[in-house]
């Protein structure tokens, strides 16, 4: 069952459970979406942003195609929706608080992205702020916001500045521990679609 935090006759804001895709085209496989639609008794659903199936966290969806325009723009302009995540990761960032720019190049037949050179053909600008919360011997607890929404983003940015994401069998080599991977989306702030004021939702995690 999943839980959900909110809904109005425009959203519905829930917790997506880690392992749980978002979408998924196998009949075989249970997936976000369809469990919303179940709970809507089929009428519309739309998603407007995404979380990697491995990540636990916030997400709102669209109960009607007015508020699916407007919360699709607010994403899209990198201003309205603001995305705030937990990560647990080995090793020690640099600084105890910064930011990672970098361009990032999708490789849809490996479903992995990578480090790419300004100006590579499908290079896309990704930018993160970062705050370590808690230091380790071996690990940080850091508190990440996201300025664009790429694939694997955080995962990528971490990596490879030699820092993954604790439990990421894709990017964290040796490195990285086995288990669940330690990447929760726990805050999502958004301008209600139709009202227009301010929506913050929270969930409290320990990774």
């Amino acid at each position: 069952m999943v839980e959900i935090l909110f809904e109005d006759s425009d959203i519905i804001v829930c917790v997506k459970p880690a392992g749980l895709p978002v979408q998924t085209a196998s009949l075989a496989q249970p997936d976000l979406e369809s469990g919303l639609k179940k709970h809507l008794a089929g009428k519309y659903l739309a998603v407007v942003h995404r979380l990697d199936q491995p990540v636990e966290g916030i997400m709102v969806f669209a109960k009607n195609p007015r508020a699916a325009a407007e919360l699709s723009k607010q994403v899209q302009n990198g201003g309205g929706m603001h995305k705030h995540y937990l990560a647990r990761i080995c090793g020690h960032m640099a600084e105890e608080r910064g930011k990672c720019e970098d361009f990032l190049v999708k490789d849809a037949r490996t479903n992995s992205s990578r480090i790419a050179k300004e100006g590579e053909r499908g290079a896309k600008r990704a930018v993160l702020e970062y705050e370590v919360l808690e230091k380790g011997a071996d690990t940080e607890l850091l508190g990440i916001t996201l300025h664009s929404g790429r694939h694997h983003q955080i995962r990528v940015q971490l990596a490879s500045r030699g820092t993954p994401i604790r439990g990421d069998r894709k990017y964290g080599g040796e490195k990285a521990l086995q288990g669940r991977l330690c990447l929760v989306a726990d805050r999502l702030e958004f301008r209600h679609p139709a009202k227009g004021e301010r929506m913050e939702f929270h969930i409290e995690v320990k990774i």
